[in-house]
């Protein structure tokens, strides 16, 4: 069997993920609060038959937070205005399983869903940061693997919330009176360890079942989670040999359970830099680099670390032994981080100018990136990417410039498969259960 085509996604980050890209003459200052900036994104991406936009999310700020985290839409709400400008491009927003209920979160993403033709996706995040259950009643933040075990059940209950009813149950015959089928709405009745839900849910299955289901984890309990639960998963985009790793584990754990290995995405999160000259593309990079001072850098390593302050630290001597500090948070970034910094002999200041204006190989012509892409996709390291450019240009020169070059090369699509986010990434829709135990007795 042919392997689908790659796939797309867009990052739509307002004033950008790098913590001084707002600095930049191109950038909006508002942009992270601009509805007409996310539009025109969206409408770019759908321009160029984009599978997805992607909209990230966070709970807990601080005074050294980057700029667009301070002050930015809240998910499901730019997605659904989204909704009404777009048409074919799909919708996902991310939302915490550790502070949110199943049964709401189940109603929000059916409304986005329906409201969107059936283009809505789930990024389901546990929430690393220590600081996010400050905001939420000041409980304990639950601990890494348990905030995964509470992930699992919540998958569990919203997943049959939507199932709650069959796909032909609202009959609504005016003549005789009977808007629905009794005998084909169910109440789930969960009672599990975190969380007790009666159902059914107030809303029917759209027309892809249930939204797609996304996961960026990457620790172990994250893979696994992933493997079982997702159809798509955005990760880093590390080397070449690492993303291969990546995606030969998780489609092997995905088999484990039972699954095809084509049930599910892997999309590595790149940020591609494109001039019509090498130098011009590297002129782009350090026009970005250059906005971010060591003390931003530094506040912005100190995030995966639990906002940990190094300017306590030499910055011109070995990367410092903090001890575990941030294994409940961003756990595999930490490791990584630790672990490039002890190998290179890194010191401080170079680790964190790396973490903050991250270079990554996607620099270059946009034959460069189109070959680097082919690559990586022919390769089995990624079957399709999530573009993140840290200025607006970026994705309109991503669109312009690499996508046709993909196009002509056979690889990416000219015209959408279909106009619901499974349809074009080419993932299964989950049939009701119910109607499954029917069929099956």
């Amino acid at each position: 069997m042919a392997r689908k085509q790659l796939k797309l996604g867009a990052l739509i980050h307002g004033v950008g993920g790098n913590i001084a890209a707002w600095r930049h003459p191109e950038v909006p200052a508002d942009a992270s609060v601009s509805f007409p900036f996310y539009r025109k994104q969206a409408l770019k991406a759908e321009e160029g038959k984009f599978d997805l936009v992607f909209i990230a999310d966070g709970l807990y700020i601080t005074e050294k937070s980057i700029p667009h985290f301070l002050n930015r839409f809240e998910p499901l709400t730019i997605l659904s205005a989204l909704a009404a400008v777009t048409s074919k491009i799909g919708l996902v927003g991310t939302l915490s399983t550790s502070y949110s209920l199943p049964f709401t979160v189940a109603r929000q993403f059916g409304s986005l869903d329906h409201i969107s033709g059936g283009r809505a996706g789930w990024n389901v995040v546990t929430s690393p940061l220590e600081g996010s259950a400050l905001n939420y009643g000041g409980k304990p933040h639950p601990s890494h693997d348990e905030r995964y075990r509470i992930a699992e059940e919540f998958l569990e209950v919203t997943s049959g919330l939507w199932d709650s009813w069959e796909d032909d149950a609202f009959v609504r015959n005016k003549e005789t009176g009977v808007f629905f089928d009794p005998a084909k709405m169910h109440r789930l009745n969960h009672k599990g360890k975190y969380f007790s839900v009666q159902g059914p849910l107030n809303i029917a299955r759209s027309r892809q079942g249930h939204p797609v289901i996304f996961q960026a984890g990457a620790s172990e309990s994250g893979k696994t989670l992933a493997a079982k639960w997702s159809d798509a998963i955005f990760v880093g985009g590390e080397s070449l040999e690492e993303a291969k790793a990546f995606y030969a584990d998780v489609k092997s754990r995905a088999v484990a359970f039972g699954r095809s290995e084509d049930d599910i995405v892997i999309l590595p999160g790149i940020n591609p830099i494109i001039g019509h000259t090498e130098e011009e593309a590297e002129r782009k990079y350090e026009e970005i680099a250059n906005l971010v001072t060591i003390e931003k850098a530094l506040d912005y390593l100190g995030r995966y670390f639990e906002h940990f302050d190094f300017s306590r630290f030499p910055l011109d001597e070995p990367f410092p032994d903090i001890g575990d500090l941030g294994k409940n948070s961003f756990r595999s970034t930490t490791d990584r981080i630790k672990q490039t910094a002890k190998e290179q002999n890194l010191t401080l200041r170079q680790v964190a100018l790396q973490s903050a204006t991250p270079r990554g190989e996607f620099i270059g012509t946009p034959e460069k990136i189109a070959d680097l892409i082919q690559r990586w996709y022919d390769e089995k390291a990624a079957d399709g990417f999530i573009i993140h450019s840290h200025l607006p240009s970026g994705l309109h020169d991503f669109v312009d410039l690499v996508v046709p070059i993909l196009q002509r090369r056979g690889i990416f699509r000219k015209e959408y498969e279909a106009d619901t986010l499974r349809g074009n990434l080419g993932v299964p829709i989950p049939p009701n259960r119910y109607t499954l135990e029917k069929v099956h007795g």
